[in-house]
Protein backbone atom coordinates (compact mmCIF):
# COMPACT_ATOMS: atom_id res chain seq x y z
CA UNK A 1 0.00 0.00 0.00
CA UNK A 2 2.47 2.54 1.06
CA UNK A 3 6.13 2.52 -0.19
CA UNK A 4 8.71 4.81 1.02
CA UNK A 5 12.59 4.48 -0.64
CA UNK A 6 15.52 6.35 0.27
CA UNK A 7 14.09 9.48 1.99
CA UNK A 8 16.03 12.42 3.18
CA UNK A 9 14.13 15.12 4.60
CA UNK A 10 16.04 17.99 6.48
CA UNK A 11 15.33 20.60 8.78
CA UNK A 12 17.59 23.67 7.00
CA UNK A 13 21.14 22.50 7.33
CA UNK A 14 20.57 19.48 9.74
CA UNK A 15 19.46 16.06 7.68
CA UNK A 16 16.21 14.78 9.89
CA UNK A 17 15.95 11.47 8.00
CA UNK A 18 18.72 9.49 6.60
CA UNK A 19 17.95 7.77 3.58
CA UNK A 20 14.66 5.36 5.26
CA UNK A 21 13.08 2.97 3.54
CA UNK A 22 10.09 0.99 4.69
CA UNK A 23 6.61 -0.75 3.31
CA UNK A 24 3.32 -1.22 4.92
CA UNK A 25 1.76 -3.60 3.29
CA UNK A 26 -2.14 -2.92 3.28
CA UNK A 27 -4.55 -4.51 6.26
CA UNK A 28 -1.84 -4.16 8.56
CA UNK A 29 -1.07 -2.26 11.98
CA UNK A 30 2.65 -1.15 11.76
CA UNK A 31 4.70 0.69 14.18
CA UNK A 32 7.56 3.03 13.58
CA UNK A 33 9.32 2.87 17.43
CA UNK A 34 12.22 4.76 18.93
CA UNK A 35 13.22 7.77 21.41
CA UNK A 36 12.69 11.45 21.21
CA UNK A 37 14.34 12.74 17.87
CA UNK A 38 14.71 9.61 16.50
CA UNK A 39 12.55 10.78 12.94
CA UNK A 40 9.32 9.07 13.76
CA UNK A 41 7.32 12.18 13.48
CA UNK A 42 9.80 13.77 10.86
CA UNK A 43 8.51 10.39 8.38
CA UNK A 44 4.80 11.07 9.14
CA UNK A 45 4.94 14.90 8.30
CA UNK A 46 7.31 13.66 5.23
CA UNK A 47 4.60 11.27 4.09
CA UNK A 48 1.90 13.61 4.38
CA UNK A 49 3.88 16.53 2.66
CA UNK A 50 4.04 18.71 5.70
CA UNK A 51 7.33 20.19 5.20
CA UNK A 52 7.37 21.70 2.19
CA UNK A 53 6.97 25.28 4.09
CA UNK A 54 10.48 24.60 4.88
CA UNK A 55 11.87 24.07 1.98
CA UNK A 56 10.15 23.36 -1.58
CA UNK A 57 11.30 19.81 -1.48
CA UNK A 58 10.48 17.36 0.37
CA UNK A 59 11.95 14.68 0.83
CA UNK A 60 15.24 15.91 -1.10
CA UNK A 61 15.89 12.69 -2.25
CA UNK A 62 14.06 9.42 -2.55
CA UNK A 63 10.38 8.80 -3.29
CA UNK A 64 6.84 7.84 -1.80
CA UNK A 65 4.15 5.54 -3.46
CA UNK A 66 0.76 5.33 -2.11
CA UNK A 67 -1.64 3.01 -4.13
CA UNK A 68 1.15 2.21 -6.72
CA UNK A 69 1.26 6.43 -7.10
CA UNK A 70 4.02 8.81 -6.72
CA UNK A 71 2.91 11.37 -3.77
CA UNK A 72 5.90 12.46 -2.73
CA UNK A 73 5.18 15.67 -5.16
CA UNK A 74 1.79 15.85 -3.94
CA UNK A 75 -0.10 18.60 -2.24
CA UNK A 76 -1.26 17.66 1.84
CA UNK A 77 -5.17 18.11 0.28
CA UNK A 78 -4.31 15.30 -2.69
CA UNK A 79 -2.82 13.33 -0.48
CA UNK A 80 -5.67 13.26 1.64
CA UNK A 81 -8.23 12.56 -1.09
CA UNK A 82 -6.13 9.72 -2.42
CA UNK A 83 -6.67 8.24 1.02
CA UNK A 84 -4.48 8.90 3.82
CA UNK A 85 -5.49 10.55 7.17
CA UNK A 86 -3.41 11.77 9.95
CA UNK A 87 -3.68 12.38 13.52
CA UNK A 88 -0.89 14.84 14.39
CA UNK A 89 1.08 14.27 17.99
CA UNK A 90 -0.85 16.48 20.81
CA UNK A 91 -4.33 15.87 18.93
CA UNK A 92 -4.25 19.50 17.52
CA UNK A 93 -8.66 19.74 17.61
CA UNK A 94 -10.04 23.13 16.92
CA UNK A 95 -10.75 24.30 20.39
CA UNK A 96 -12.97 26.68 19.44
CA UNK A 97 -15.01 24.43 17.09
CA UNK A 98 -17.60 21.96 18.45
CA UNK A 99 -17.20 18.02 18.42
CA UNK A 100 -19.67 18.12 15.46
CA UNK A 101 -17.72 21.35 14.10
CA UNK A 102 -14.79 19.55 14.10
CA UNK A 103 -15.89 15.99 12.87
CA UNK A 104 -17.62 17.82 9.69
CA UNK A 105 -14.05 19.38 9.55
CA UNK A 106 -12.59 15.77 8.96
CA UNK A 107 -15.23 15.54 6.49
CA UNK A 108 -14.23 18.54 4.10
CA UNK A 109 -13.05 16.80 1.13
CA UNK A 110 -16.17 15.28 0.84
CA UNK A 111 -19.53 15.88 -0.98
CA UNK A 112 -21.88 12.96 0.06
CA UNK A 113 -23.85 13.93 2.77
CA UNK A 114 -25.46 10.73 3.59
CA UNK A 115 -22.07 9.31 3.49
CA UNK A 116 -21.05 11.96 6.08
CA UNK A 117 -24.17 11.16 8.09
CA UNK A 118 -23.24 7.72 8.57
CA UNK A 119 -19.60 7.47 9.26
CA UNK A 120 -20.61 10.54 11.83
CA UNK A 121 -23.06 7.77 12.87
CA UNK A 122 -20.31 5.16 12.83
CA UNK A 123 -17.58 7.59 14.79
CA UNK A 124 -19.96 8.31 17.66
CA UNK A 125 -19.98 3.98 17.82
CA UNK A 126 -16.47 4.10 18.17
CA UNK A 127 -16.47 7.07 21.14
CA UNK A 128 -20.15 7.04 22.48
CA UNK A 129 -18.45 10.14 24.77
CA UNK A 130 -18.53 12.57 21.78
CA UNK A 131 -22.06 11.43 21.07
CA UNK A 132 -22.86 13.52 24.47
CA UNK A 133 -20.00 16.23 23.72
CA UNK A 134 -21.67 17.42 20.20
CA UNK A 135 -22.30 20.65 20.94
CA UNK A 136 -19.24 20.94 23.16
CA UNK A 137 -16.29 23.10 22.33
CA UNK A 138 -13.11 21.36 21.79
CA UNK A 139 -11.24 23.16 23.70
CA UNK A 140 -13.25 22.16 26.98
CA UNK A 141 -12.72 18.76 26.62
CA UNK A 142 -10.37 16.56 28.13
CA UNK A 143 -7.20 14.86 26.75
CA UNK A 144 -8.23 11.79 26.47
CA UNK A 145 -11.87 12.70 24.71
CA UNK A 146 -9.70 15.58 22.45
CA UNK A 147 -7.35 12.43 21.39
CA UNK A 148 -10.71 10.30 20.57
CA UNK A 149 -12.14 13.60 18.94
CA UNK A 150 -8.94 13.77 16.57
CA UNK A 151 -8.77 10.64 15.91
CA UNK A 152 -13.01 10.34 14.51
CA UNK A 153 -12.11 13.33 13.01
CA UNK A 154 -9.50 11.66 10.78
CA UNK A 155 -12.05 8.84 10.03
CA UNK A 156 -14.22 11.24 8.85
CA UNK A 157 -12.29 11.47 5.33
CA UNK A 158 -12.92 7.61 4.77
CA UNK A 159 -8.83 6.73 5.04
CA UNK A 160 -7.15 3.73 3.83
CA UNK A 161 -4.38 4.47 5.41
CA UNK A 162 -4.51 6.26 8.60
CA UNK A 163 -1.38 7.21 10.58
CA UNK A 164 -1.30 8.09 14.03
CA UNK A 165 1.24 10.04 16.08
CA UNK A 166 1.62 9.29 19.97
CA UNK A 167 -2.16 8.64 20.73
CA UNK A 168 -1.22 7.56 24.01
CA UNK A 169 0.74 10.78 24.68
CA UNK A 170 -0.42 12.27 28.41
CA UNK A 171 -2.77 9.55 28.61
CA UNK A 172 -3.99 7.57 31.56
CA UNK A 173 -2.77 3.72 31.44
CA UNK A 174 -6.53 2.54 31.14
CA UNK A 175 -7.58 5.20 28.40
CA UNK A 176 -4.34 4.49 26.86
CA UNK A 177 -5.82 0.90 26.41
CA UNK A 178 -9.06 1.81 25.34
CA UNK A 179 -7.82 3.68 22.34
CA UNK A 180 -5.55 1.11 21.08
CA UNK A 181 -8.19 -1.36 21.74
CA UNK A 182 -10.45 0.82 19.10
CA UNK A 183 -7.62 1.51 16.64
CA UNK A 184 -7.55 -2.64 16.35
CA UNK A 185 -11.38 -2.67 15.63
CA UNK A 186 -11.13 0.58 12.66
CA UNK A 187 -8.16 -2.05 11.30
CA UNK A 188 -10.08 -5.26 11.79
CA UNK A 189 -13.93 -4.04 11.40
CA UNK A 190 -13.30 -1.34 9.07
CA UNK A 191 -10.03 -2.58 7.17
CA UNK A 192 -8.49 0.41 7.29
CA UNK A 193 -4.92 -0.01 7.93
CA UNK A 194 -2.39 1.96 10.55
CA UNK A 195 0.97 3.32 10.86
CA UNK A 196 1.56 4.20 13.95
CA UNK A 197 4.14 5.96 15.81
CA UNK A 198 4.25 5.34 19.64
CA UNK A 199 7.01 5.88 22.46
CA UNK A 200 4.71 3.22 24.45
CA UNK A 201 6.54 0.40 22.75
CA UNK A 202 5.01 -2.51 25.29
CA UNK A 203 1.55 -1.62 23.61
CA UNK A 204 2.56 -0.61 20.35
CA UNK A 205 4.22 -4.30 20.58
CA UNK A 206 1.20 -6.03 21.75
CA UNK A 207 -1.17 -4.47 18.53
CA UNK A 208 0.93 -3.91 15.69
CA UNK A 209 1.71 -7.06 13.06
CA UNK A 210 5.04 -5.52 12.51
CA UNK A 211 7.52 -3.36 13.82
CA UNK A 212 10.50 -0.68 12.62
CA UNK A 213 12.86 0.64 15.29
CA UNK A 214 14.50 4.23 14.63
CA UNK A 215 17.32 5.53 15.96
CA UNK A 216 18.78 9.06 14.68
CA UNK A 217 17.00 9.55 11.60
CA UNK A 218 17.63 5.71 10.15
CA UNK A 219 15.95 2.47 10.83
CA UNK A 220 18.46 -0.17 12.30
CA UNK A 221 15.41 -2.68 12.89
CA UNK A 222 12.57 -4.79 11.28
CA UNK A 223 10.28 -7.16 12.72
CA UNK A 224 7.91 -9.16 13.91
CA UNK A 225 6.25 -8.02 18.14
CA UNK A 226 6.90 -11.09 19.23
CA UNK A 227 10.77 -11.42 17.98
CA UNK A 228 11.39 -7.86 18.93
CA UNK A 229 9.82 -8.68 22.51
CA UNK A 230 12.26 -11.67 22.83
CA UNK A 231 15.55 -9.71 21.95
CA UNK A 232 17.58 -8.96 25.03
CA UNK A 233 18.61 -5.83 23.91
CA UNK A 234 15.11 -4.57 23.01
CA UNK A 235 14.05 -5.55 26.48
CA UNK A 236 16.95 -3.17 27.69
CA UNK A 237 16.64 -0.52 26.11
CA UNK A 238 13.60 -0.05 25.01
CA UNK A 239 10.73 -1.70 26.91
CA UNK A 240 12.35 -1.21 30.85
CA UNK A 241 12.74 -4.33 31.73
CA UNK A 242 16.31 -4.16 32.77
CA UNK A 243 17.06 -2.99 36.25
CA UNK A 244 20.45 -1.58 35.24
CA UNK A 245 21.90 -0.47 31.61
CA UNK A 246 25.92 -0.55 31.56
CA UNK A 247 27.89 1.84 29.10
CA UNK A 248 29.51 -1.25 27.85
CA UNK A 249 25.80 -2.67 27.02
CA UNK A 250 24.90 0.25 25.67
CA UNK A 251 28.01 0.28 23.13
CA UNK A 252 27.43 -4.02 22.38
CA UNK A 253 23.80 -2.84 21.19
CA UNK A 254 25.02 0.47 18.83
CA UNK A 255 27.49 -1.75 17.46
CA UNK A 256 24.85 -4.42 16.47
CA UNK A 257 22.32 -2.24 14.99
CA UNK A 258 24.39 0.09 13.14
CA UNK A 259 25.13 -3.22 10.71
CA UNK A 260 21.35 -4.66 10.52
Amino acid sequence: MLKVKNIETWYDLIRALHGISFEVKQGDIIALLGSNGAGKTTTLKTIMRLLYDLKEEQPEKGTIEFLGQRIDRKDTDHIVRMGISYVPEGREVFPELTVMENLLMGAYTRRDSKGIKDDIEKVFNYFPILRQRTAQEAGYMSGGEQQMLAIGRALMSRPKLLMLDEPSLGLSPLLTKEIFTIIRDINQKDGVTILLVEQNVNMALKYANFAFLMENGRIVRADKPEVLREDPDVKEFYLGIATEISVKGYKRYRRKVRFR
